[in-house]
């Protein structure tokens, strides 16, 4: 496993209780930075962080991203402990249930496009400010291929992603004459939580689509993620990065 040097970085990881999310949070803290988990799920947040055990150098927040208010009150937390956040990478998500357009509940499909575009967009909101002040940041979101090609039967997984997707190009633009990248990631069906928690003939078809035949792997995921968190991801922004296996042909 590769190491970055994340010396003396703060990292906010949102949804860093588990899946993709811990990942990060545990490669960024092997290569020595300091990281606070944001999660809505206080009690899975409380077990994370015991099972993680490192008091000193990564901090748990109870943040929903969905509300505004919490994740400022998220960011006065960060700041508190650790005087600065350095890299946000937007990993917090519903994935929502498997439907026709035509038969899909519509309060799913808004709580869906809330937390996971809006509750990017309350982050990046919150947190931009800080790395303005010092002209440094790192900033990943988490698409999807379906954000990409949209899956039939996902019609607000599908839309919210695609949303992240137009959110990170138009503040990467907005950010380009400072030194803050933002990119996002596209990754393909990974053994998540939210990701099992599908149909079966659903997860079939996401699998089906992948050329490499298989899911990808957590690790692999966190790899680009912290690799475009980096101090050396210096000129990209405003980025797509594939995490497909092959899917996506653009």
């Amino acid at each position: 496993m590769n190491l970055y040097d994340f010396k003396d970085r703060v990292a906010v990881v949102t949804g860093g209780a588990q899946g993709i999310g811990l990942a990060v949070v545990q490669r960024l803290a092997r290569s020595g930075a300091r990281v606070a988990i944001w999660d809505r799920d206080g009690a899975l947040l409380g077990r994370t962080l015991a099972e993680l055990a490192l008091p000193d150098a990564v901090l748990g927040v109870n943040v929903d991203i969905g509300d505004l208010a919490s994740v400022e009150a998220g960011v006065a937390r960060t700041l508190e402990r650790f005087g600065k956040i350095d890299i946000l990478v937007n990993n917090a998500a519903l994935v929502g249930p498997n439907a026709p357009t035509w038969e899909y509940p519509p309060e799913a499909f808004a709580e869906v496009v809330h937390v996971g575009l809006v509750g990017t967009f309350h982050c990046c909101r919150a947190v931009v400010p800080s790395m303005r002040e010092r002209n440094y940041g790192r900033i990943v979101n988490l698409s999807s291929v379906a954000g990409k090609e949209g899956n039939p039967n996902a019609v607000a997984y599908s839309s919210m992603k695609a949303g992240v997707i137009a959110l990170t190009k138009s503040l990467g633009k907005e950010l380009a004459a400072t030194n803050i990248a933002v990119n996002c990631v596209t990754p393909a069906v990974a053994k998540t939580p939210g990701a099992m928690m599908q149909t079966q003939e659903h997860i079939a078809y996401m699998l089906s689509k992948i050329p490499r035949g298989r899911m990808l792997e957590l690790e692999e995921a966190a790899s680009m993620i912290c690799w475009l968190a980096t101090e050396e991801n210096s000129f990209t922004t405003g980025a797509v990065f594939d995490l497909s296996g092959g899917r996506a042909t653009y």
